[in-house]
């Protein structure tokens, strides 16, 4: 878990550099927020990319854990049948 906040964090200081190297850059204003907004949007875009990419990727885990929990039940509620029996 760390590295995923290392790598989180790395990403957002990069991205901070970014924009601020363009807002240092000498270039006028209006060029300036149409880089910024132009890259917003390619951000934007990878960022929702890799949510549903990932929200894709949690739902199957938590479908496969579902189904091995509701096996495990069972398996223990059979041998829990057979010992009252």
């Amino acid at each position: 878990m760390s590295n995923k906040k290392f790598i989180i964090g790395a990403a957002l200081g990069a991205l901070a550099g970014a924009v601020a190297g363009m807002l240092l850059a000498p270039k006028s204003g209006a060029e300036t927020r149409k880089i910024i907004k132009d890259k917003a949007k390619v951000y934007s875009a990878k960022g929702k990319a890799f949510l549903d990419k990932e929200t894709t990727a949690t739902q199957e885990v938590i479908k496969d854990q579902t189904e091995m929990t509701k096996k495990a039940i069972k398996k223990l509620a059979d041998k829990v049948s057979q010992k009252l029996s």
